[in-house]
């Protein structure tokens, strides 16, 4: 059974580290070798603050950005969210694509690699969680925090992660693995 994993880099901000970081992540998985793996940048689609006029669970999105947003999300077996920690918190446009849809999400498992300084991203990794789970994801237990992730991204914008880093991504991708082969039998039963 062939699986796809969406890594999707969920800040927007100019001057963001989540490309860097979602490169590595990509790569990654794709060595890993139990997904199919495509990098989603949430900037290339420019989802306006919940612009749609019905509720998403009608999924009668009438923005072209929203329909782009809902193809590539329901594309996917299985998510790895990235998201920078802003005041204890995930970011809010993050926040805003995950509301902004509803069924495209539900029965597929997601992890969440976060970054910060001190703290990894640890307090954002867990209010995603919580929002995941609200949509009928499965949220693994398997984090990625990054702590002081500037002291990894050297002058060319490369990730470098530490041997640790590279363990936890692999727990979590086998996680996810797991649980999006169990799913999608669930879902095409």
């Amino acid at each position: 059974m062939s699986l796809k994993l969406n890594v999707i880099i969920g800040s927007t901000r100019p001057g963001r580290a989540g490309p860097a970081i979602g490169k590595w992540a990509a790569e990654h998985a794709k060595t890993h070798g139990k997904f199919e793996v495509e990098l989603v940048d949430l900037a290339d689609f420019n989802l306006p603050l919940l612009d749609e006029p019905n509720h998403p669970r009608m999924q009668k999105y009438q923005h072209e950005h929203t329909k782009r947003w809902a193809e590539s999300v329901a594309s996917a077996d299985a998510y790895l969210f990235l998201t920078p920690e802003y005041d204890y918190y995930p970011n809010a446009a993050l926040i805003n694509a995950l509301q902004v849809l509803s069924l495209e999400w539900s029965f597929k498992p997601a992890g969440v690699l976060s970054y910060a300084h001190v703290s990894g991203g640890l307090r954002a990794a867990q209010e995603l969680r919580m929002l995941i789970s609200n949509l009928n994801m499965m949220p693994i237990p398997q984090t990625v925090p990054i702590p002081f992730f500037t002291n990894f991204i050297d002058e060319q914008k490369v990730f470098n992660p530490t041997a640790p880093m590279n363990e936890g991504l692999n727990a979590a991708l086998d996680q996810l693995a797991t649980w999006a082969t169990a799913l999608k039998a669930g879902r095409q039963g």
